[in-house]
């Protein structure tokens, strides 16, 4: 699992991320997980919808399209529910009320940003 923090619009957030590509990786995604801290993410690529079937705490949803621009925000996603995003090549999980307290809205630009010793 890469790790790296989240860039949005450019700007590198105080947000840590742990980045999803494998078929194992993003089939697991948070579950058996404990909650997010503030501080935390999930990066899902490729992904169009997820679910927190089996969680016990809701999360932010931020689902981006190939080149990074952000195409929908679904917030408080609570326990046993799904969000789909047509069109999405990724999908940022983060604790519940971090997509508010960042601001983030549709047609910003999401990147990832590998940190030092990431793979």
């Amino acid at each position: 699992m890469q790790r790296g923090v989240l860039v949005v619009n450019g700007e590198p957030c105080s947000v840590n991320v742990a980045r999803c590509t494998t078929f194992i990786e993003r089939a697991r995604g948070l579950l058996g997980r404990p909650d997010l801290g503030a501080s935390e993410a999930l990066w899902i690529s490729p992904c169009a919808s997820v679910h927190t079937f089996g969680m016990r705490y809701s999360i932010d949803v931020i689902f981006c399209d190939f080149d990074g621009a952000v195409i929908r925000v679904v917030e408080h996603l609570e326990p046993g529910r799904i969000a789909v995003a047509a069109g999405a090549r990724t999908a940022c999980e983060l604790h519940a009320g971090v997509v508010q307290k960042l601001g983030i809205a549709e047609k910003d630009q999401l990147s990832f940003a590998l940190t030092t010793g990431g793979r």
